[in-house]
């Protein structure tokens, strides 16, 4: 039998968060840093850059996402936290339009990453992982989680095309669907004061 954990981000949980990012995929490269960085800003750094600047995040606190760990190892990883840390939110007009929120609202959090090594893809380690992040969020005293994730239909997609995470992931837990984004793409809440 399987045992899946999950754990916030902490400085000591370092090496499990690299861990968790190297499986494949773009997770080594991003450093998850694409979500809290303008284009510009994203097209000038490299991947120590990002590494470093991740590291320094992580260091300061608070977590700003949770790692799985499967059998003790960790597997993967998600980005959450309010909307007012992670810059390339509100500079994406897809979500500025469909949002009804104010980008200035601490209480609004959002999932932005997820990333599963290879040898745990298919297994269910996404909704763990967004399972812990609507009670982290909640605990935090977030009011509600944005997510935008990608509607496949059905179909096949590269994992590295399903970095937002997959409609069915955060439906399948109770979010429910607010707007298109755009063909593919979905807005959808979950509001935790209910």
């Amino acid at each position: 039998m399987v045992t899946i954990t999950t754990e916030v981000a902490t400085a000591a949980r370092w090496d499990d968060v690299q861990h968790a990012l190297t499986g494949g995929g773009d997770g080594a490269s991003c450093q998850c840093i694409w979500p809290v960085l303008s284009n510009k800003d994203w097209n000038q750094t490299t991947t120590a850059q990002r590494t470093q600047m991740f590291h320094e995040e992580i260091d300061a606190g608070p977590p700003p996402g949770i790692v799985a760990y499967v059998d003790g190892e960790a597997a993967g990883w998600i980005r959450i936290g309010p909307r007012t840390r992670q810059a390339r939110i509100p500079r994406t007009r897809m979500i500025a339009a469909a949002t009804t929120e104010p980008f200035d609202d601490e209480s609004v959090w959002a999932v932005t990453c997820f990333v599963v090594r290879r040898e745990h893809r298919g297994t269910g380690l996404n909704g763990e992982l967004l399972r812990a992040a609507i009670d982290y969020a909640r605990e935090s005293g977030a009011r509600l989680i944005e997510g935008y994730p990608v509607d496949t239909a059905g179909e096949k997609k590269r994992a590295n095309d399903l970095f937002h995470g997959t409609l069915n992931t955060f439906t399948t837990v109770g979010f429910i669907e607010t707007a298109e984004l755009k063909p593919g793409r979905t807005l959808v809440t979950m509001d935790l004061t209910r």
